[in-house]
């Protein structure tokens, strides 16, 4: 094994050397060498600073950290253990602390100022004047300019933040992990489609239940194994269960996560006020599109408006139609039965079940039509690498290469569930490489994707729903962003652009999941090769927008948690958040006999790191009006228009965050973007 396997500087990465007991002296070796590069650049005489000694110098101080810690946290995602969450909280304050300490370090921040001052901006290129003013409100906004009581209150607050989040983030792992159900008795799950009791079993068998005499039903609240339970089983009591199960996440001792968020909006509020702003939205928000609390609050409550009207026809649509079937008087309904209902009323009005889809979508094919499709829009090739180590036997690795034949960079993908593994889908960059300059080749790219989608049973193959396929294009969507930057300075390239305008690049990709030509890359029966028959994908075309209001207005009340949380958070520092968040819900939920909790202690998106998307929840309705608008032109020009996508890239996928988001939309798009092509999409605005 290398003395410092954390630090090894080899592409592709030795996980097997990962081993938990190498985290402490690894990145204890780390932060000793990137603290001697941060003190060596404060110790320069301000005099004589220059962009090219201090700016330039800054950007790879920490480089070696940030990838040998980064390695570390990617596995505390995919392949959680005792020992490692041990060393990973061991090291998770002396690592926090030092990022924190990086723009309160009075003698880096007079350097950096004097080389500001001293820096003629027209000799600058766009991508070094962008970075130079990036890194300077950097450090603003993490109180550079504060003084020296408020500095050490400053960073106190961002090492509290760092330990409580990640506190939150291994509660909501153990819930999920901590609960199941094993069903003995199959008359329990009528309904459940085949796969999904097959899956059940293979779970069962998996822990050592039931036998081939007496088989036994595993069922986990990992989204694969909950979601056709609430969608098909016809035994209310044991959806029932399976909803409480899931509604009480992070809510039970010993996994409560309310306290936790109370001290998480506290020190947020905290932070913000530290910094001269009225609310922790408000200082996320500066420097994102949207530019403040009140107007992305806005943003959401003018969406709701909206479709206010369309969403109560779809509950009223749904307790009536539940009244019908069962000839009892309409009411309102159970939780535990809105997706139940919602599949028999799709059933009824479309002639079409979901599971009918499910055998055309065999993840292999999913992946091989999507390389396609990307070959076909952004002149790149995935291929398989065999022979490189990964963390687990069910993951892949790949390379991308531009059609000219030149190497950009690789990937990991990992798709199946495991008790290890956090829940969701993500993509995140585990190396940024460089463009060729001044001389110098090509740095390729490292990147991954991971979720937790339907695995393989047996002899077959992992079939996927068509929210699962749309998932796959989503984070691929990511990665290209990272794996096709051609920006010279890593902190400004790939995903780290605005986060209002992140996800962009993933959701526009879901787009072609819908198009008979899309789907034809790659759309296949697993056993007998034959495509999606015209009839089923008219079906499931039909069914796009079925209680599309329903499903966005779930968005918004996400959003509307979000910032009702960040920008008004006085109301819920005392209390319990839960309480005061439903009357604030209530016209963004569906209305039901028994009141269903918010997701907000469970909501990792929002409190499972110091910052993540608290203040940015609206960022996914925000892309999306961006997505739709931006496919038009695909719709205009060509579905597959090399040209377009060519534009796409170029414009988008390969600046990173070198220029602010609007000019690189307005770049591809000619124009700012509008509303009406996502409501349209959406069947909430009628085609003008």
């Amino acid at each position: 094994m290398p003395p410092h396997p954390f630090l090894e500087d080899d592409f592709f990465i030795r996980w097997t050397t990962l081993v938990p007991e190498r985290v402490e002296p690894d990145i204890s070796a780390a932060l000793a060498e990137a603290q001697g590069r941060i003190d060596a650049l404060a110790s320069l005489d301000p005099s004589g600073a220059t962009f090219a000694n201090t700016f330039a110098v800054l950007e790879e101080a920490t480089e070696r950290l940030s990838r040998a810690w980064g390695k570390v946290g990617h596995l505390t995602s995919v392949a959680d253990s005792k020992p490692l969450r041990e060393a990973y909280n061991a090291m998770l304050p002396k690592v926090s602390e030092f990022y924190t300490r990086i723009p309160l370090d009075d003698r880096l921040w007079k350097v950096l100022k004097a080389a500001r001052d001293r820096t003629d901006r027209n000799v600058l290129t766009p991508v070094h004047l962008r970075f130079l003013d990036e890194t300077v409100a950097d450090f603003i906004q993490h109180g550079a300019d504060l003084p020296a009581e408020k500095k050490a209150r400053f960073a106190a607050i961002q090492l509290e933040l760092a330990s409580i989040t990640q506190k939150f983030s291994e509660n909501v792992l153990d819930a999920t992990n901590a609960w199941e159900l094993v069903i003995e008795d199959e008359s329990r799950l009528a309904g459940l489609p085949d796969s999904a009791k097959e899956a059940a079993r293979d779970r069962a068998r998996r822990k050592g239940c039931g036998s081939d005499e007496k088989p036994a039903w595993r069922f986990t609240l990992q989204m694969p194994s909950m979601e056709p339970v609430m969608s098909y089983a016809e035994d209310e009591a044991l959806r029932k269960e399976v909803w409480e199960a899931a509604s009480s996440l992070g809510r039970k001792e010993p996994f409560d996560n309310a306290p936790l968020i109370r001290s998480i909006l506290k020190l947020r509020a905290e932070q913000a006020a530290l910094l001269g702003r009225e609310s922790f939205a408000d200082l996320v928000l500066e420097r994102r599109m949207a530019k403040n609390g009140a107007d992305a609050l806005e943003f959401v409550e003018d969406l709701q408006q909206r479709i206010a009207a369309p969403f109560a026809e779809e509950a009223a649509a749904l307790e009536e139609f539940r009244a019908r079937h069962t000839g009892e008087e309409r009411r309102r309904l159970e939780p535990w039965e809105i997706a139940y209902w919602a599949e028999k009323l799709r059933r009824e009005q479309y002639s079409f079940d979901q599971e009918e889809v499910r055998p055309y979508f065999p993840l292999g094919r999913v992946m091989e039509g999507m390389f396609a499709l990307t070959e076909r829009l952004f002149g790149v090739r995935v291929r398989a690498r065999n022979g490189a180590e990964t963390w687990h036997e069910e993951v892949s690795v790949y390379d991308l290469e531009d059609v000219s034949g030149e190497y950009l960079g690789s990937f990991y993908a990992d798709w199946f569930p495991r008790e290890s593994k956090r829940d969701g889908a993500w993509m995140n960059s585990l190396l940024t490489g460089l463009p060729p300059r001044d001389g110098r080749p090509r740095e390729p790219h490292l990147g991954l994707i991971c979720g937790n989608l339907t695995p393989p049973v047996g002899d077959r193959p992992s079939l996927l729903t068509h929210r699962e396929v749309e998932t796959i294009f989503h984070e691929f969507g990511h990665l290209l962003h990272h794996l096709l930057s051609e920006v010279e300075i890593r902190s400004l390239a790939g995903t780290n652009v605005s986060w209002d305008f992140v996800e962009l690049p993933s959701q526009i990709m879901e787009n072609w999941c819908w198009e008979r030509e899309g789907l034809d890359l790659f759309a296949r029966h697993y056993q007998t090769g034959e495509p999606i028959p015209e009839e089923l994908f008219q079906k499931m075309v039909a069914t796009k927008n079925f209680r599309s209001a329903s499903f966005f207005m779930r968005q918004l009340s996400f959003a509307k948690m979000d910032m009702e949380l960040h920008h008004n958070t006085t109301a819920f520092l005392e209390g319990d958040p839960e309480q005061k968040l439903r009357p604030l819900l209530e016209p963004y939920t569906i209305p039901t006999r028994t009141p269903a909790p918010t997701i907000a202690c469970r909501f990792s998106h929002l409190f499972s790191s110091p910052t993540g998307y608290a203040a940015g929840y609206y960022s996914y309705k925000w892309a999306e009006v961006l997505d739709a608008d931006a496919f038009t032109r695909f719709r205009e020009e060509g579905l597959f228009s090399p040209a377009v996508g060519a534009e796409f890239r170029r414009h988008i996928l390969s600046r990173g965050n070198s220029a602010p988001p609007e000019e690189l939309y307005r770049a591809f798009r000619g124009r700012d973007p509008e509303l009406d092509p996502l409501l349209e999409r959406c069947g909430l605005l009628a085609p003008t």
